[in-house]
């Protein structure tokens, strides 16, 4: 399969489960609002999803994975299954270890790095502890199915760890839909939230180990040892963990400040979740798919193939990317409204969490050029440059947070998120271009170009079309917006798409290869 086809397949599964967390932000939005109950589950919530994403994907989608492909390719699958096994010993005791901690010292952690400010409303910060100390859990088997996920990808078999996040979304609509039909309180249904959040960690867990098993991989685990592998995978997971991490490490920073505005928490993470649509699905695709594309490659010296990949990775991540941040920045309301104002989410919420939307548009292709350009660190095992980047954009985020949150509230810092990642992806930028380890063809850039020029054309015509609509759609019902809505996206589409490829800021033929054998595969099956 092509490297577009691959990204194609990873993201067609991401897109399940994003489309699936839209319904379920939507369901929260109508059942919670943007009150305290929500403020609290995002807040608890967002506690695990750090570690998660600094101990787990971070370390293990940079580290693990070229460790453990050389180890297929060099030493045999026996010499593999013996590295699976030290590998899940040691993060099955560290995570029992730190579960342990974190649920003795919650109330600690909610009043110093969850959420200070709700020290000042007890009934919320009591809330918000409750919850955390349920939901800790799965941290504990999200990592384990990172883990299982990047001896997946080893394989090249990208799919099913893909898929695996629409179990998160499905459990909790389920349990939504319980606390409509059975109408539930508000306290209540946060409580069933964060068990229905640790259930689905467990399927999760179960869903990747049937993955593993019908490969025909098998490991055992072993006593917990440092054994040279295992030291050298902590070398290199540690700044790997902070570097994977930094798009949830801004987002608490921001939290920690917003927990001083009522709502901002709530407001910020479903402009987040909208914005990360397009992120998950496309920059996920990449980073899950290029990593250990190009530790293959440059592991067998194939300085070309290594360098064909990068650019077809940039053109497609940015051909994407580029026009859904115009999109989202120019016209965030009838996004906003047609998913979530409805019940407890009223007009003026809608207008607050757009504004929080345009800010993180802004920052958009930045966090995919992050996924395009750190794959070419870590793939050389140079996890210490990525990370004193990452610590740059930490600054750039918590001082940028700090000096516009008096002035914009929660705009200011979903505004400051943005600025971080920009200085985050031209760091990186700038510094392969120095060694020379990463260039963009002449091609490449001329694509962007007018990757970039399509998608301004396409943002003069949605904004005029929104300015023309706007008036007529606030003050319509959810199935006239609906329709709007979707007008304003196939016109935006057929602008991009059909100067895009007339212009050939999108590689045709690229794209009628991939269309073609889909085709030719979904003919023989």
């Amino acid at each position: 399969m092509s490297l577009f086809g691959k990204f194609l397949g990873v993201g067609g599964a991401t897109s399940a489960s994003r489309v699936l967390g839209f319904v379920r932000e939507a369901m929260i939005a109508s059942v919670l609002g943007a009150g305290p109950v929500a403020d609290a589950f995002y807040a608890a919530l967002r506690f695990p999803n750090l570690f998660r994403r600094l101990f787990a994907e971070g370390a293990f989608n940079s580290a693990f994975v070229p460790i453990f492909a050389k180890e297929v390719e060099t030493n045999g699958e026996a010499s593999a299954a013996r590295f699976a096994g030290e590998v899940f010993s040691v993060l099955a005791l560290v995570l029992a270890g730190l579960t342990v901690l974190a649920l003795v010292f919650m109330p600690f952690l909610a009043g110093t790095v969850i959420a200070p400010a709700f020290q000042d409303t007890p009934e919320k910060f009591d809330l918000t502890v409750l919850l955390a100390r349920i939901m800790f859990p799965y941290l504990a088997a999200m990592s384990l199915v990172a883990m299982l996920s990047g001896v997946l990808n080893s394989f090249r078999k990208y799919f099913l760890a893909a898929l695996a996040p629409v179990l998160l979304n499905v459990v909790l609509i389920g349990v939504l839909f319980a606390a409509v039909r059975s109408g539930w309180d508000p306290r209540f249904v946060g409580v069933a939230l964060s068990i229905g959040v640790v259930l689905a960690g467990l399927l999760q867990l179960g869903l990747l180990v049937y993955g593993i098993l019908r490969i025909g991989f098998t490991f055992t685990p072993k006593r917990p040892r440092l054994t040279p592998q295992v030291k050298r995978l902590l070398t290199l997971a540690a700044p790997a963990a902070l570097t994977g991490g930094i798009v949830q490490i801004n987002l608490v920073i921001g939290q920690i400040i917003a927990s001083q505005q009522d709502g901002a928490i709530a407001l910020l993470n479903y402009a987040d979740r909208l914005y990360q649509l397009p992120l998950g699905v496309i920059g996920i695709a990449i980073g899950v798919v290029l990593l250990p594309e190009l530790a293959r490659a440059l592991g067998a010296g194939e300085q070309k193939t290594a360098l064909t990949l990068q650019n077809r990775s940039l053109e497609f991540g940015l051909g994407l990317t580029v026009p859904a941040a115009v999109a989202l920045a120019l016209t965030p309301v009838p996004f906003i409204a047609v998913i979530y104002e409805r019940g407890a989410f009223l007009p003026e919420t809608t207008q607050a969490a757009a504004a929080a939307l345009a800010a993180f548009a802004i920052g958009l292709p930045s966090f995919v050029l992050i996924k395009v350009l750190q794959p070419a660190y870590f793939a050389r095992e140079d996890m210490k440059t990525p990370m004193w980047f990452s610590l740059v954009s930490l600054v750039v985020n918590a001082g940028g947070s700090l000096a516009m949150f008096p002035v914009l509230g929660h705009v200011g810092i979903a505004a400051a998120t943005s600025f971080a990642g920009w200085a985050n992806a031209m760091l990186l930028d700038w510094t392969l271009w120095r060694r020379n380890q990463f260039r963009p063809s002449p091609e490449t850039l001329r694509r962007v170009l007018l990757i970039i020029v399509s998608a301004a054309a396409m943002g003069v015509v949605l904004f005029g079309a929104w300015h023309y609509l706007r008036d007529s759609f606030l003050t319509s019902n959810i199935l006239i917006r609906a329709g709007i809505a979707a007008l304003l996206i196939g016109v935006s589409m057929i602008v991009y798409f059909g100067l895009a490829l007339a212009t050939g800021g999108i590689d045709r033929s690229m794209l009628m290869r991939t269309v073609k054998r889909r085709r030719s595969s979904g003919a023989e099956q």
